[in-house]
């Protein structure tokens, strides 16, 4: 992940245009791996929030064979699509 990356992530519940800050579970460095407990003290990384979409239609078809079932739904997913504007390791 760099910096100017664009994410779709599950619907945050924050409005557009606003910054958000996440916590970090693992930092790699290539080498050396460091894993939070829960978290990484002082890493995190700031998102901006783009938009907020719906993915693209699921549909799910049920069929029960000689019963005359047939069952057509369809679902659409909420993201948001955040582009990342810092990355900090912690110490």
């Amino acid at each position: 992940m760099r910096e100017g990356d664009q994410l779709a992530v599950e619907r945050l519940d924050v409005p557009e245009g606003s910054e958000v800050e996440f916590d970090v579970l693992l930092v790699s460095d290539g080498e050396d791996v460091t894993v939070g407990d829960p978290t990484v003290e002082g890493a995190s990384v700031a998102a901006r929030i783009d938009e907020h979409t719906r993915d693209k239609k699921v549909l799910v078809f049920k069929y029960k064979n000689k019963t005359r079932r047939r069952v057509l739904r369809g679902h659409r997913q909420q993201r948001t699509r955040i582009t990342i504007t810092g990355i900090s390791a912690g110490a």
